[in-house]
């Protein structure tokens, strides 16, 4: 089990500390919720977790098949909506198209999407809007 601490540092700033290696996250509270949105908000770190996540279990699997993803690319945006306030939706774009994959591959790369631990672990009223590009 890992353990975290986090500091409120007033102005709607915390500083999470990885207790076991030391590495350290700031966060900030959006724009749009009276924050100065300086660092990742918490929910961008859940929107952001959930494409590690998938990339790195596509990065396991990709290995032990015998194919890299390195370098691959994704893009994250986050909805949000108010009632009450909280992740409506995650869209990522995961970018394979500098990579020569066989239909094989890709076929793993899209099953692992739903997968891995975050995926599994966040609400179902969070709609997890996931589309992976490859080379034609």
């Amino acid at each position: 089990m890992e353990t975290y601490k986090t500091t409120y540092f007033g102005g709607l700033r915390t500083e999470i500390v990885h207790e076991r290696n030391g590495e350290r996250i700031a966060t900030d509270a959006p724009v749009d919720n009276k924050g100065k949105g300086e660092y990742f908000s918490p929910t961008d770190m859940v929107s952001s977790a959930l494409c590690s996540c998938i990339f790195t279990i596509m990065g396991i699997k990709a290995k032990e098949n015998g194919f890299s993803i390195e370098g691959a690319t994704a893009t994250t945006n986050k909805v949000m909506r108010d009632d009450p306030r909280r992740i409506k939706e995650i869209q990522i774009e995961y970018d394979f198209t500098n990579h020569d994959l066989t239909d094989e591959q890709r076929d793993l790369l899209r099953e692992l999407v739903h997968a891995s631990p975050v995926p599994r672990s966040l609400s179902p009223e969070i709609e997890q809007n996931i589309t992976l590009k490859f080379k034609d």
